[in-house]
């Protein structure tokens, strides 16, 4: 594999890491900093997921006009140095709020996925988007098994170590990038910054009057808020229901990051090549919803980590969606496309971890019943009003 692709892969990962090695020390960190019970810390978490997402809508579509106007090399090097910095700051926190310039922080910084999955279109031909794309998720799946790892395994550390161990492996990636980036943006495909552009509005209408990409756009906000089910409450749900401890949370999540990785850096090609693009998209929301509505009626944790293999298979729509859009945006483009997947991505990140911790409260203390996983129902229903948009879009598929 190229060197430059490694560069992306592994920042992708970082971006996936900033999530996800807060996941199994999370409710432990803020009971530790701001007291209370895990209801309380579901709550907070619930807050400081939804203002790391808020940066990243606020940011996406910026950097990746940024992007398409001054190169992806620089966007993506700043960003690890900036990374790195609030690592160490996170790691020293003392109060909520604190913590909450840490998460501001690295919401802006993990915008760059943006330029990452731009600069993966730029490399990569028309019919090898899809996968690569897939590359691009399986990285990110690969962070969602690092991260929780670290967090998992050094908890016994303190609730500070795994933020200093992820300050390291920035500033590494950075001196990685320094000598085998080269930049991709090209003085032909380059475009004149218009700060008009850099607001979410305005580049989702740029991007939404292309042809048939509103409808895909509305797919990948409402799939973004289903699936942000298990970063926003899966640590608190297995804490509830099995009585996880961070160790346990840390290898359930490794073992749905791992199971996703696979899925998305070897099976999706030859999936891909049976079902084309179409029925792909269509599998991976039936896949969801199948083991969406399982989680809710297992209790038994271990028949939970027998089913993450197939449950991960669902990943397989995502970069399949992104292989479509991206082959219907021009070259000049393609940052700002990933900026405005980005940003309604991070808006679906803001919104899930507030209705699902809420819901959560609301069935484990809140008086509504005890039914620990009431957010996965909400998600199944969710995925399939994606497949009800899919299959009624008249667009290329």
């Amino acid at each position: 594999m190229r060197l430059p692709i490694v560069f992306i892969l592994i920042t992708v990962l970082l971006d996936a890491m900033g999530i996800g090695i807060i996941m199994p020390v999370m409710p432990d960190l803020i009971q530790e900093i701001h007291g209370g019970d895990v209801g309380n810390a579901a709550f907070w978490g619930g807050i400081l997921t939804a203002v790391f997402a808020a940066m990243q809508f606020l940011f996406g579509p910026l950097i990746g006009n940024i992007s398409d106007s001054f190169g992806r090399r620089p966007v993506l090097l700043i960003a690890l140095v900036i990374m790195a910095l609030d690592y160490l700051l996170m790691a020293v926190a003392g109060t909520i709020w604190l913590l909450l310039v840490g998460r501001i922080i690295g919401g802006i910084t993990g915008a760059t996925h943006t330029t990452a999955g731009a600069y993966m279109a730029d490399i990569s031909k028309p019919e090898e988007k899809a996968a690569n794309f897939g590359l691009i998720g399986a990285a990110f799946g690969v962070g969602f098994v690092v991260g929780p790892m670290i967090g998992g395994f050094l908890a016994d550390l303190g609730t500070r170590a795994p933020f200093y161990a992820a300050a390291i492996f920035a500033a590494a990636n950075f001196v990685f990038g320094l000598f085998v980036l080269p930049e991709t943006v090209s003085k032909e495909n380059r475009r004149s910054f218009d700060i008009k552009r850099a607001n979410p509005l305005s580049a989702f209408r740029a991007i939404g009057s292309l042809p048939g990409q509103s409808p895909m756009l509305l797919i990948i906000f409402v799939f973004s808020v289903a699936h942000f089910v298990y970063p926003a409450i899966w640590a608190y749900f297995g804490k509830e229901k099995f009585g996880w401890d961070p160790t346990m949370i840390g290898l359930s999540l490794a073992a749905f990051g791992i199971s996703m990785a696979v899925v998305q850096a070897v099976l999706i090609r030859p999936i891909l090549r049976i079902l084309g693009d179409r029925k792909t998209v269509l599998a991976g929301f039936i896949i969801d919803i199948v083991g969406m509505l399982l989680v809710v009626f297992v209790d038994n944790g271990w028949m939970v980590l027998a089913l993450t293999p197939v449950m991960a298979l669902g990943s397989i729509s995502g970069p399949t969606i992104q292989g479509i859009m991206s082959r219907a945006t021009p070259d000049n483009q393609q940052g700002e496309l990933q900026g405005v997947v980005q940003s309604i991505n991070a808006v679906g990140m803001a919104i899930s971890p507030l209705i699902m911790t809420w819901i959560f409260w609301a069935f484990t203390s809140g008086g509504w019943g005890y039914l620990p996983g009431a957010p996965f129902v909400l998600s199944a229903v969710l995925v399939a009003g994606c497949v009800v948009i899919f299959v009624t879009t008249k667009a290329d598929h």
